[in-house]
């Protein structure tokens, strides 16, 4: 139980005051696949099985990823300069290159593991790690030439999910679920325009990637 402990606080709660508890008893917060609540966790929620000894592993397959957009009615760049939306469309190539851009970035984290290496094969030493974004709205409007600078406090939103599944018998063994903002460093106002743009998503794409990353050597250290 204390490598469990462990293992989730570095995941999730480095940085808080509070030490992670794992909810027990029969008031218990349980998923319906039979995941238990960490209290105090830095995610908004986060759950664990108990009963899985995660020193057992020491592989990872990337799962691969899940990207789903808000559903918002596409405005053009003239039109978007006279309204007070705050939440706007997003091309399909940003969405192409968004999924790339997060997907790089995580795969890029877990090859840099001390005690976990990738691998293609399924076995008893080995997780799937499997990420999702759901929900992602773009608070960058459409860019329009000769327009006046833009800077934004948030440049985006997304849920963010990370599971980690027993490679053989693909059981969840670890949730994270939290809603983020896509900010820059001490959530100073910054320019929109693209470059600005990918260089904080990537950047917030590297903190959740790294956080995971590190989580995952916790065990074996």
């Amino acid at each position: 139980m204390k490598k469990l402990v462990v293992f989730a606080a570095t995941v999730v709660i480095v940085g808080c005051s509070s030490e992670p508890t794992i909810q027990t008893g029969p008031n218990a917060e349980t998923t319906f696949d039979g995941l238990v609540r960490i209290d105090n966790a830095r995610f908004a929620g986060a759950w664990i099985d108990p009963e899985i000894d995660i020193t057992q592993y020491n592989k990872i397959i990337p799962g691969g990823a899940e990207f789903e957009f808000r559903s918002v009615k596409k405005t053009s760049a003239s039109a978007a300069r006279y309204t007070n939306k705050r939440e706007f469309w997003i091309s399909d190539a940003n969405r192409q290159r968004l999924a790339e851009t997060v997907s790089d970035v995580f795969t890029e984290e877990l090859q840099k593991s001390k005690h976990f290496t990738l691998t293609e094969e399924p076995g008893p030493d080995t997780l799937i790690v499997h990420g999702a974004l759901h929900d992602i709205v773009s608070n960058v409007p459409p860019e329009d030439v000769g327009r006046s600078e833009i800077y934004l406090r948030s440049l985006g939103e997304a849920t963010l999910i990370i599971e980690l599944r027993d490679s053989l018998s693909n059981e969840v063994v670890y949730r994270a679920v939290e809603r983020r903002a896509v900010e820059s460093v001490g959530n100073e106002m910054v320019r929109a325009h693209t470059a600005t743009t990918w260089a904080e998503v990537r950047r917030w794409a590297r903190r959740w990637a790294v956080r995971l990353r590190e989580g995952l050597d916790s065990v074996h250290e």
